[in-house]
């Protein structure tokens, strides 16, 4: 198996898990450094110590450059190590975001198929930029050097008992501040993330349909849409930011208190001479010190808990990807398709949508697939082809049900053609070629001129160098639709499945529609076309009728055709006219194709 595949066979938790697992090492080191800089700290504690101690009562100046001069080296070492460390940070950061970037990139691909509408708002790109911020920011930094919190209270405890006493209690105090924060912290923060995710699913979808908005006078209304979003996520995030604030101003303000209190309390135990003026400050810079890693980890909570809120999403959305795949590979299906009873529904949606579905399809075959609006069909081929899951029964190839193959090397045996025809922001070649590594021209040229596209490509400036734009943006719909089924047919796959193919061709079009069928039926394929107008189905011999999410009828077309009843005085498709009846107009054979049982 490979890597990915290996990965992929974890349990979400584990797939994060595993990667952070994966940089202990460097995390010891981040340990270490953390080490020596909270040593270092102490470097200005014990230099004023020895100031009121030793400098002022011996009126030495050699002394007092010697020790500003030890100092100024300590700090520098101390600077150079908190350089390390942030630097450090950042990279063990990036190392994370690459061990979980390209499984992140692969449930982003799952979400929709998964999930369906209830995972919109599901991003685990964004969930793991967010965790990479936390991680490489100052966050860990703070939460490394709370642990020397109690070794500072010590000291302060070594200096003297009262003061060590005050010392206490105001951590006391701050760390009740925190566990507050930190309960009424976690439902603001969720509720802005969610608003932030949907302000982002307003933005994308407007520019995704620009010449809609555009064409139809939308813009204002997407644009009040945008702002009523945009108030939603601006009253989340001044929520969120003023409990936070509200927190982090408490803690600072509390903590400069308690360093005052602490000089106040040293100034008495001084004028009772039962410590030094020097150990007066030295205890006040102590207790400043061991709570300033609790003030920044306050001031970074937000990111804390937008991190670690992240990170559970993350992981709920790896949930599809802990499938074990195959580790023995059969060979690709070349025989028949076998669809066995399946029912089906939209990912992440309980109403079953087509039930009932069974016949079984031999290499060459070629079934087309009608019924009314709605009735199923597209549900049908999605299952087909794997985008839906199957509820009940089976959809075998070769015997074997889909999920005996893995989905790359399956996906070379499959030819799909979906309604909408999304490219990829790339080459003509490129989309053609399904972006394989290593493409064959040759296929790639066979597969344009199959699909009838090829003279269009050949005249434009670049061939098939053509950059199509994001969404094939920069092509027409019908030229959309020639590359995505020249992509279909690439490398002639064994099931073609193609979701009403000629939405957008012309007649010459259709023509070489028909041609591309036949041919790929004689090379042993078979293919199953979803027909709204009966040209699409010319070429195919079986008939599969869907009507409210049911079969109704399958059998050889010429059998099927004359059982099915169109509008009154349209005889339908591909049934002999009786004996002097008029034949039907001929735009009756380019119209939808009605399809409702006799009575």
């Amino acid at each position: 198996m490979t890597a990915m595949q290996n990965t992929l066979s974890l349990k979400p938790r584990r797939i994060v898990a595993e990667a952070f697992a994966a940089s202990r090492s460097g995390y010891a080191g981040v340990g270490v450094l953390s080490l020596v800089i909270n040593l270092l700290m102490l470097t200005g504690p014990m230099f004023m110590l020895q100031i009121y101690d030793r400098v002022l009562a011996s009126h030495s100046v050699p002394t007092l450059v010697i020790i500003a001069s030890f100092a100024g080296i300590l700090y520098l070492f101390f600077a150079l190590l908190e350089g390390i460390r942030a630097r450090g940070l950042s990279r063990i950061s990036q190392e994370i975001d690459a061990r979980l970037s390209r499984t992140a990139f692969l449930a982003n691909l799952r979400v929709p198929l998964r999930m369906g509408n209830s995972g919109k708002n599901v991003d685990p790109i964004r969930d793991l930029e967010t965790m990479r911020q936390f991680w490489g920011g100052q966050g860990p930094a703070a939460l490394f050097d709370i642990p020397w919190m109690p070794i500072y209270l010590g000291l302060v405890f070594v200096l003297h008992f009262w003061l060590g006493m005050l010392a206490l209690a105001g951590a006391v105090i701050i760390l009740s501040l925190v566990l507050a924060n930190e309960f009424m912290s976690r439902d603001p923060s969720r509720e802005l993330a969610s608003q932030n995710a949907q302000r982002s699913n307003t933005r994308s979808g407007a520019r995704r349909n620009a010449e809609v908005v555009r064409a139809l006078g939308m813009s204002a209304t997407l644009t009040n849409k945008w702002d009523e979003a945009n108030a939603r996520f601006y009253d989340a995030q001044t929520k969120a930011g003023d409990r936070a604030s509200l927190f982090a101003t408490a803690i600072k303000a509390f903590r400069f208190l308690l360093g005052s209190a602490v000089l106040a309390v040293g100034a008495w135990l001084a004028i009772l001479q039962e410590v030094s003026p020097g150990v007066m400050i030295a205890a006040s810079i102590i207790t400043s010190r061991a709570l300033s890693p609790v003030e920044q980890a306050v001031g970074q909570w937000r990111v804390f808990i937008a991190a670690r809120q992240a990170r559970a999403r993350l992981e709920k959305s790896l949930e599809g990807l802990d499938e074990t795949p195959p580790e023995t590979e059969l060979p690709l299906p070349s025989k028949t398709l076998n669809v066995q009873q399946i029912a089906t529904a939209p990912p992440g949606a309980r109403a079953v949508t087509l039930a009932g579905v069974n016949f079984e399809l031999k290499a060459g075959d070629g079934m087309g697939v009608i019924g009314p609006s709605g009735s199923g069909k597209t549900s049908l081929v999605r299952a087909l082809v794997g985008v839906w899951p199957i509820l009940r029964g089976a959809v075998r190839l070769d015997g074997a049900e889909l999920g005996q193959w893995s989905e790359d090397r399956l996906g070379t045996a499959v030819g799909y053609l979906p309604q909408d025809v999304e490219l990829f922001d790339g080459t003509i070649a490129e989309n053609i070629s399904r972006f394989t590594a290593e493409r064959d021209d040759e296929k790639i040229l066979e597969a344009a001129q199959l699909a009838h596209v090829h003279e269009l490509v050949t005249s434009l400036a670049d061939g098939y160098d053509t950059q199509v734009g994001e969404g094939g943006a920069l092509l027409s719909a019908g030229q959309r639709q020639r590359v995505g089924l020249a992509r279909a047919l690439y490398d002639s796959p064994f099931l073609i499945v193609l979701d009403e193919p000629n939405s957008n061709l012309d007649s010459e079009g259709e023509a070489a529609l028909t041609r591309a069928i036949k041919l790929m039926r004689e090379t042993g394929s078979i293919v199953i076309v979803v027909a709204h107008r009966p040209s699409a189905i010319s070429a195919v011999d079986l008939l599969l009728v869907v009507k409210d999410g049911q079969q109704a009828a399958f059998g050889p077309k010429d059998e099927v055709l004359p059982k099915i009843s169109t509008p009154a005085g349209v005889p339908a498709p591909g049934a002999k006219p009786a004996p002097g009846a008029q034949p039907a107009p001929a735009a009756a054979n380019t119209g939808p194709l009605s399809v409702v049982p006799h009575a």
